[in-house]
């Protein structure tokens, strides 16, 4: 990893005494020589009027500081976009079960981060790219999954699924989740999906609520290539990124999956997967 010259800061709004949490991490970083890139929210907290927008926050960067819970983390990972930085997710929000560094363990993490010491595990980013009669509309990076749910309208979705070149079948179901390894964990878990150990090479399809009892979650390489066009009426799918951005589809709208990339998180040297989801999911407990 390349020496600490600077650092970018997001954090989560609305943080009880933040403003005491970010004055003293700028200070600690300034005492050290190293300069600090902050988001709109870190700025606020810290009294300052030049804060970045996420996108803006990670260039020229060597670690990012993420304050906050797993959603302000899914959001830094998407602002990355495709940057090679290390991400220090700092706890400060509820489950935590990605942002796995507690405030107790800020400044002890950070010195063996500026030493070169921490311990970095890859995670597989997604790419959904959604095409709309042929043509590229828009494109998106996930961190944990791509969703396609139903609206308002409490009705069925047909979902015609190809894995590759090769046809799987249409789902008929209140929706879809596509997953990373990372996302396995999250509202794919919820609907029945397996859990995969971040290090599998995977991405999981999980139907959400479907109508035929023998549609189960299948698990496919992440050398796959996922194609979902949405066959139901104009408005009636919505497509939800990592539980944050989205958009309404139109009928015989195509999104299309692929692995690529990967986000680097800084860990906590002694917690390993399965610590996690026996301390936050309580694994294993009756």
């Amino acid at each position: 990893m390349r020496p600490i010259e600077t650092v970018g800061i997001i954090s989560k709004p609305g943080i009880d005494h933040a403003s005491e949490i970010v004055s003293g991490l700028l200070a600690w970083l300034g005492e050290r020589g190293i300069k600090a890139r902050c988001d709109i929210e870190t700025a606020r907290y810290a009294g300052l009027d030049d804060g970045l927008s996420r996108e803006e926050v990670p260039k020229g960067t060597q670690l990012l500081i993420v304050l906050g819970g797993d959603g302000t983390l899914l959001s830094a990972a998407r602002a990355l976009n495709g940057l090679e930085i290390p991400v220090f997710p700092v706890n400060l929000g509820g489950l935590g079960f990605l942002t796995a560094i507690t405030l107790d363990e800020l400044y002890p993490q950070l010195e063996r981060a500026l030493r070169g010491e921490q311990r970095i595990v890859p995670r597989r980013m997604l790419k959904c790219d959604l095409f709309r009669g042929g043509e590229l509309i828009a494109t998106y990076q996930a961190l944990n999954d791509v969703v396609l749910a139903k609206t308002e309208i409490a009705r069925m979705l047909d979902l015609q699924t190809h894995v590759d070149d090769h046809f799987v079948l249409t789902f008929k179901a209140d929706g879809l989740i596509i997953c990373t390894p990372t996302g396995s964990t999250a509202y794919s878990l919820s609907a029945g999906g397996p859990i995969i150990f971040p290090a599998v090479a995977a991405i999981c399809i999980t139907p959400i609520c479907p109508h035929m009892l023998t549609n189960r979650p299948v698990v496919v390489p992440d050398t796959s290539t996922i194609q979902v066009v949405t066959l139901a009426e104009d408005d009636d799918t919505y497509l939800t990124v990592d539980g944050q951005v989205g958009r309404h589809l139109k009928q015989n709208d195509k999104i299309v999956c692929q692995s690529s990339g990967s986000v680097a998180l800084v860990r906590p040297p002694k917690m390993m997967f399965f610590d996690v989801l026996r301390q936050k999911l309580k694994w294993g407990e009756r």
